[in-house]
């Protein structure tokens, strides 16, 4: 069974619409490449006591969690203190980030700047060339910023560490079917295929095709052989094209 993993996106400017949180659909990405089963994302406010009540309901029912947002310098951003307190462990000041910190900024550096070195005591420090900082991680929860460029940096340069050796193959069948016609055969071929997963997406404006098909699994023949079963029971003139794993 592939590990499982959980988002918890902070911040009110996602709540408000004030930006659109990009960071949750790169994550599903990442972690599907890498053979890691996303279960849930919750996204909060920047309010302590739900970011720690959310963190430990996450934390304690899958393999790992990735926060976003809540690590700069300004009044708002609370979610170190916030995981330190999920683990009941006093907030620290790294001195290796601190000390880059320091040369980063030079003789503007003030004590908000510092903020961002703080971590929650016996956090790990993940180094990585290709994101220059490290990325702070208590336990099995991975503290990630929420600028969408660094954290799209720093998540790539954990690939190494988060790869689990296996992979999700994906068949994806384009059709001119529409949804009512094919729900009664995916609701069957859902049971009859219980290790994969089975979506169907709805596409209204797209001349090309209707509906799009997709079968996931670790297993590559289970995969295959449940988006066969779809292929076969369908009429061929509604079958528009099919992609398979490389």
């Amino acid at each position: 069974m592939p590990k499982t993993a959980a988002a918890l996106m902070v911040g009110n400017e996602i709540l408000t619409g004030k930006i659109e949180d990009t960071n949750t659909r790169y994550l599903a990405r990442v972690l599907f490449e890498l053979g890691v089963s996303l279960r849930q994302v919750v996204v909060c406010p920047d309010e302590e006591p739900i970011i720690v009540r959310e963190l430990n309901a996450l934390r304690s029912a899958h393999d790992m969690v990735f926060t976003s947002g809540g690590v700069g310098p300004t009044h708002d951003d609370i979610t170190i203190d916030a995981v330190a307190a999920a683990f009941g462990r006093p907030v620290v000041e790294s001195p290796e980030i601190a000390g880059m910190i320091r040369a980063h900024f030079g003789a503007a550096v003030t004590p908000a700047h510092l903020r961002m070195a703080n971590m929650p005591e016996g956090a790990e420090l993940v180094r990585s060339a290709r994101s220059g900082w490290p990325t702070v991680v208590c336990e099995n929860v991975y503290i990630l910023p929420g600028v969408p460029e660094i954290f799209e940096r720093k998540l790539d340069a954990l690939r190494e560490r988060l790869d689990e050796g296996q992979r999700f193959f994906n068949h994806t069948v384009y059709t001119r079917c529409d949804e009512g016609e094919i729900a009664e055969l995916l609701t069957s071929l859902t049971f009859a295929h219980p290790d994969v997963t089975i979506g169907s997406y709805l596409v209204w404006s797209d001349p090309a095709y209707r509906v799009r098909v997709t079968f996931d699994s670790v297993d590559a023949d289970k995969s295959a052989a449940a988006a066969d079963a779809f292929v076969e029971a369908i009429p061929p003139e509604k079958l528009v094209r099919r992609t398979s794993p490389a």
